[in-house]
């Protein structure tokens, strides 16, 4: 009795990950190439695809450890977590975390964090483009009214915090940069990833700031966030970072509590 359908797709997907089995030979037609090659020159394409996938979502992590171990370790994440889903824009979210346990990556502790900024930034790019929070906007709000104002990021925004100068070691990786090393232990980097018109960026913040950010996105009052601020850095000024921020059209448009969403990497 030939296999179910069900159980053919199944064996079929578990052998573009490499789980071959022997039964899913038997089901596949062979002409002047045998069943058991058609499998194996289709799981090369489809992993090679992925591959290049991973690789234009992740470049700077492609560009710090090279072709060879970047194509390795895409084998290796698309094995464990292949695609659920037909967009391969959205593919990848889990490979931070992949990368993070990686044995052979484990020489390169900022990696992890490196792919993490890679991704917030392919997120950013393919975010919506929605109305940004201008100044005008803030006119029509009653001034006792403004520390219990609660602001959200635009969509596609993140926050991204490293140990690890992952700001130094991005631009550092970017083709026709200078090939000076960067010092690990210069300090932490705290990120804010943003969309604009045509493209994804991140400026680097100041302690203050990425305090202020992280509470703002947890969905509370500038009042709170500023006190947060001022925690992290007693020399944080509310006034200049809000208009820092929303110069760089950081926050979405006012919109009723629980409206809308924001994003937040830690």
């Amino acid at each position: 009795m030939p296999p179910a359908l069900r159980d053919l797709q199944a064996a079929f997907a578990a052998q573009l990950v490499g789980r071959d089995s022997a039964d899913l030979a038997s089901a596949v037609v062979g002409d002047s190439i045998p069943a058991d090659a058609r499998l194996r020159v289709y799981r090369h394409h489809v992993g090679h695809s992925l591959g290049a996938a991973l690789a234009a979502t992740f470049p700077t992590v492609q560009a710090l450890v090279g072709d060879d171990f970047f194509q390795a370790m895409a084998r290796a994440f698309v094995a464990r977590e292949p695609p659920t889903q037909p967009v391969l824009a959205e593919y990848g979210v889990e490979f931070p975390a992949f990368v993070a346990g990686y044995e052979p990556a484990q020489g390169l502790p900022y990696l992890a964090d490196v792919a993490r900024l890679d991704w917030a930034l392919n997120v950013a790019f393919h975010s919506p483009a929605t109305r940004r929070l201008a100044a005008a906007d803030l006119a029509a709000v009653a001034v006792e009214r403004l520390p219990s104002l609660t602001v959200g990021l635009s969509d596609g925004a993140a926050l991204i915090g490293s140990k690890y100068p992952i700001d130094r070691i991005w631009h550092a990786s970017q083709p026709g940069t200078s090939t000076d090393a960067v010092d690990l232990a210069a300090g932490r980097a705290d990120l804010l990833v943003l969309r604009r018109a045509d493209d994804a960026f991140f400026v680097t913040l100041a302690a203050g700031e990425a305090a202020f950010v992280a509470v703002l996105i947890d969905g509370n009052a500038l009042e709170l966030a500023a006190a947060a601020g001022l925690q992290a850095d007693a020399a944080f000024d509310l006034s200049m970072a809000f208009a820092r921020l929303l110069g760089l059209q950081a926050f979405a448009a006012l919109q009723q509590d629980g409206d809308r969403k924001v994003v937040k990497a830690s």
